[in-house]
């Protein structure tokens, strides 16, 4: 004889205090747990690389006020602008090319209007191709 042999052919206990727990909820009981959640995403965003903004010297700013200076004169014309575009969440940004028709130059506020209602900063321009 077994030493389990008595006990092992007897009903399984069920509770009439308590639920039946679904096997759903049973194993979810055993599911892995994240004790740090967001980490992850933490790690992803430290790692994410940014640029600095870039300082333009004097003969360049010279040469980018003269395309402006161009731009304002004659505006409707197709233009690749290449900006400043700042980081929502952490310090820099990345530099972004668009190709698209410029509608006008608001000169009172400083910024480069395009067909499609978008606007770009003179401050953020670092390069204009006409």
């Amino acid at each position: 004889m077994g030493k389990y042999d008595s006990i092992i052919n007897l009903p399984h206990h069920q509770s009439t205090t308590r639920p039946h727990m679904s096997n759903h909820d049973r194993a979810a009981q055993f599911s892995p747990f994240a004790a740090l959640s967001g980490h992850e995403e933490a790690i992803e965003e430290t790692a994410r690389l940014t640029d600095g903004r870039i300082v333009l010297g004097e003969y360049e700013a010279e040469i980018l006020d003269e395309k402006l200076r161009l731009l304002i004169e004659n505006p409707r014309r197709k233009i690749a602008v290449t900006y400043f575009v700042p980081d929502p969440k952490k310090q820099g940004g990345k530099y972004v090319t668009v190709e698209k028709t410029a509608r006008r130059v608001d000169e009172v506020y400083h910024k480069i209007i395009f067909e499609d209602r978008s606007e770009i900063r003179f401050e953020d321009v670092i390069d204009i191709l006409l």
